[in-house]
């Protein structure tokens, strides 16, 4: 009974094998006791490190010892999720490894990285034209449009934020970290649990109702949607009265300025895609639009006459008054 280095050579090979199969599999701690290199963090549960499959492709492993029982919930909640769903703007989990010592999830790996280090990086945000963000925003509306409106189970994601969206290198968005998503019973269409979510993206209305529908993403979305344009986080523009106090502003003072001024056909992707979020940053649930509306409304590319206008004439408050029609786009 001689146990060498070899034997976690031969099962990496299992694993490899495994991974490119496309098969979901339970991996012992020796499975994946492999040498692999360190490179940061990249989701908001685990710390990433990288390891590469030579001549086939690369993965991202995601691993840290589970102490807190939230954690472990967390971890379990991630697989019970992924190893259900399949779709392009949702990273694609492989394998995991699930241990006393340490558990671990292993991804492919998006090269990129998140979104949020892309905006507030000049350089990386410079990268990120319009044509790219307006992409983005749609891939992640499709994403959540899948999990509401397309599984037999709907899920409700609960963490939607910039930093739980990566982009690969042909800067295409992936929704990840699943760790407090849930899924809707057919006989229910809220969830009343344990606070989740993260401040400044989470909707206003499960901080008093601890209850949590697919409208919670929406808001979500639209927070992420409106800091891709701006470049930040939004911040005070979220505000209640933000309608009352700031409908003088112009939409072109709030753009990013770190990137080149959009084309006149840029202009009127971003004004419809403020005119969504808007809609979907409305402060009561039922005044929000579905995922399926607002992805239908960015794929059909269709302003309401009123605000077809150039993007330098166009006030927020325009957007405020016009954002209910999304609903009839």
């Amino acid at each position: 009974m001689v146990f060498t280095e070899k034997c976690d050579v031969y099962s990496f090979g299992v694993v490899t094998m495994e991974a490119v199969m496309g098969n979901l599999t339970k991996l012992t701690y020796l499975d994946l006791s492999y040498n692999y290199g360190s490179a940061g963090s990249l989701s908001g549960h685990i710390p990433a490190t990288i390891g590469m499959l030579e001549d086939l492709e690369t993965l991202n492993l995601d691993g840290n010892n589970f102490t807190d029982y939230t954690d472990e919930k967390g971890f379990h909640a991630e697989i019970q999720v992924l190893s259900k769903v399949r779709h392009r703007c949702i990273v694609k989990l492989h394998v995991y490894c699930s241990h006393s010592k340490c558990k671990f999830l292993v991804y492919d790996l998006i090269e990129r990285g998140i979104l949020a280090s892309n905006l507030q990086e000049e350089q990386l945000a410079k990268d990120l034209d319009w044509s790219k963000r307006a992409a983005i925003v749609k891939d992640v509306a499709q994403a959540l449009f899948y999990l509401h409106h397309d599984l037999d189970v709907p899920i409700i994601h609960r963490d939607i934020k910039s930093s739980n969206i990566l982009l690969d290198r042909d800067f295409k968005a992936y929704v990840s970290d699943f760790g407090m998503a849930k899924k809707l019973r057919h006989t229910c269409s809220s969830w009343s649990t344990i606070f989740a979510g993260t401040y400044g993206y989470i909707a206003p209305e499960p901080s008093s109702t601890m209850m949590f529908t697919e409208k919670c993403d929406v808001y979500s979305f639209g927070v992420v949607a409106m800091e891709v344009v701006m470049g930040k986080h939004p911040g005070d523009l979220l505000l209640p009265f933000f309608c009352r106090t700031e409908q003088r502003t112009m939409l072109k003072d709030i753009l990013d300025q770190r990137i080149t001024a959009p084309t006149s056909a840029e202009e009127k992707d971003i004004i419809l895609l403020l005119l969504v979020t808007f809609a979907c940053l409305q402060v009561c649930p039922k005044s929000r639009p579905t995922m399926q509306q607002v992805y239908q409304a960015l794929t059909n590319r269709s302003c309401p006459a009123a605000i077809q206008k150039p993007l330098h004439e166009v006030k927020l408050q325009d957007l405020h008054d016009f954002c209910s029609t999304i609903k009839n786009i």
